[in-house]
């Protein structure tokens, strides 16, 4: 199954944050959405991504004066990123080679989405029952 497929399932929206933008809107803008994570998008298009990881973890290096501070004070500037035409197995490693949870979809430069490891998840799960009725169908049916 390519990213595209998944996508196209979960929907193309993606919520996301200036550089500019406050610590304490970022969360404003999780919370509202129910989402872990935003790309950072600047003029010439993603150029971070930052999480509630991220934030808790500069919370207890800085304190709560980091709530004022700017998003790209804390967000990661090395961004994994995936294409539509990119496999749901190549997506899996490279979440697990890079530790991270929500990967940008990229066309041709462009944010196309955002892929979380929940959604990796869900496609797996779906993939495996889809197996397993054929399965049982072939035992069925001969």
């Amino acid at each position: 199954m390519r990213i595209a497929d998944v996508l196209r399932n979960k929907g193309t929206a993606v919520a996301t944050v200036s550089p500019q933008a406050t610590v304490a809107q970022l969360l404003a803008g999780l919370a509202e959405h129910n989402i872990g994570a935003m790309p950072v998008l600047g003029p010439d298009g993603v150029v971070g991504i930052v999480s509630e990881r991220d934030v808790v973890r500069k919370l207890h290096e800085r304190g709560e004066g980091l709530l004022s501070r700017p998003v790209s004070e804390i967000m990661t500037t090395v961004v994994a990123t995936c294409t539509p035409r990119d496999s749901v197995d190549d997506l899996s490693v490279l979440m697990t080679q890079r530790r991270v949870r929500h990967v940008p979809v990229l066309d041709e430069g462009q944010l196309a989405g955002i892929v979380s490891i929940g959604d990796v998840v869900k496609t797996r799960m779906e993939e495996l029952e889809a197996t397993h009725e054929q399965l049982q169908a072939y035992i069925a049916h001969g």
